[in-house]
């Protein structure tokens, strides 16, 4: 895709998920998102034709003004959407495919100092969580979610949810979207193992609280009836 394609296909993302993108003229200039993604566009060409200095500069600026650190070698697909921007940080050998949708704080770093590939793929149609932090060469499925606040450190398979620290899978296939956006911002509903274990645990001592009771109220019934009756024949001697 030319610049002008992929920078047109990021300002088009905004208008599809983001409810609160009510103009044109609006999403254009107070979109920090928006801004970011533009100045990497920019800087990733200088970037591939070995302009690096001029690039890592538009980056510099880029971050001075948006609070969102790209580094100029990243490579990302169209489409790509950072909502509220603030903190987002993107390393330079990571990977981002179509349709990405990041909330500020999102890490995609590195745990190495080895030259050579050292950050995150994502694939397309991911989204990741406010605050979630994604480490080292590893892949993120196509339309996988990671919860906020997440650390993930493994492999994430597509269409799964990940949640924790480190980040586990909770999810295997990603619940169907009612937004009539393209892409799931329902990212607080995520799945809750721990709630759901507790709630079973409640269940679990409500039945067994209920058996002792009845056994409490049988033993009683078994104390009072005379000796050579059952409780059942008690019950029908008039």
């Amino acid at each position: 895709m030319s610049l002008r394609s992929l920078i047109a296909s990021d300002f088009r993302s905004i208008r599809d998920r983001d409810p609160a993108a009510r103009g044109k003229l609006e999403t254009a200039l107070v979109y920090p998102g928006l801004h970011a993604a533009v100045a990497h566009r920019v800087a990733h060409a200088l970037w591939t034709r070995g302009w690096r200095f001029a690039a890592r500069f538009i980056a510099y600026l880029s971050r001075a003004v948006t609070a969102i650190d790209i580094h100029p070698g990243a490579k990302i697909g169209p489409g790509f959407f950072i909502d509220h921007g603030a903190g987002v940080v993107i390393g330079e050998t990571a990977e981002i495919g179509t349709n990405v949708t990041l909330y500020h704080g999102v890490t995609l770093g590195g745990v190495s100092w080895s030259p050579g590939k050292r950050h995150p793929t994502l694939g397309d149609n991911v989204m990741v969580g406010a605050g979630a932090k994604i480490l080292g060469p590893i892949t993120v499925g196509a339309g996988a979610r990671v919860g906020a606040n997440s650390v993930v450190v493994s492999e994430v398979p597509p269409e799964a949810t990940v949640i924790g620290i480190p980040a586990r899978l909770v999810m295997t296939d990603a619940p169907k979207s009612t937004s009539p956006y393209r892409v799931d911002l329902n990212h607080h509903l995520m799945p809750d193992p721990v709630g759901r274990s507790l709630a079973q645990l409640a269940d679990r001592v409500a039945f067994l609280e209920a058996r002792l009771i009845r056994h409490e109220r049988i033993g009683k019934q078994a104390a009072a009836t005379p000796r050579g009756c059952t409780v059942t024949q008690l019950g029908h001697t008039h």
